[in-house]
């Protein structure tokens, strides 16, 4: 078992390692997507972009960035990955809706 840290939401979540981050975060009320997002998300299928999430810690114990991320995250840095795409396999910090501006 691991820890997903959620932090806009304060809330810590535990799950088995392994654990898709949308599929956890929706099951644990955790709203990760923005109003646009909300309407035209692909249901977690990496199609739409739209569950980005910043990896504030942990980014280590995460699977590797898939080709979708890399084709939908190009302007962003490795840090931000796609919920839908991301598999947790360790503790992980995550700030949902984050800023479109670079910042790390």
């Amino acid at each position: 078992m691991t820890v997903i840290k959620f932090l806009n939401e304060d809330k810590e979540v535990v799950v088995a390692e392994g654990a898709n981050l949308r599929y956890k975060a929706m099951e644990n009320g955790i709203d990760i997507y923005t109003l646009v997002g909300k309407m035209t998300n692909c249901g977690g299928y990496g199609q739409c972009g739209t569950c980005v999430v910043e990896i504030v810690e942990g980014e280590e114990n995460l699977s590797p960035r898939t080709a979708v991320e890399e084709r939908k995250l190009r302007k962003r840095g490795s840090y931000c990955r796609l919920a839908c795409q991301t598999i947790v396999n360790g503790p992980v910090t995550v700030l949902t809706k984050p800023s479109k501006k670079p910042g790390k």
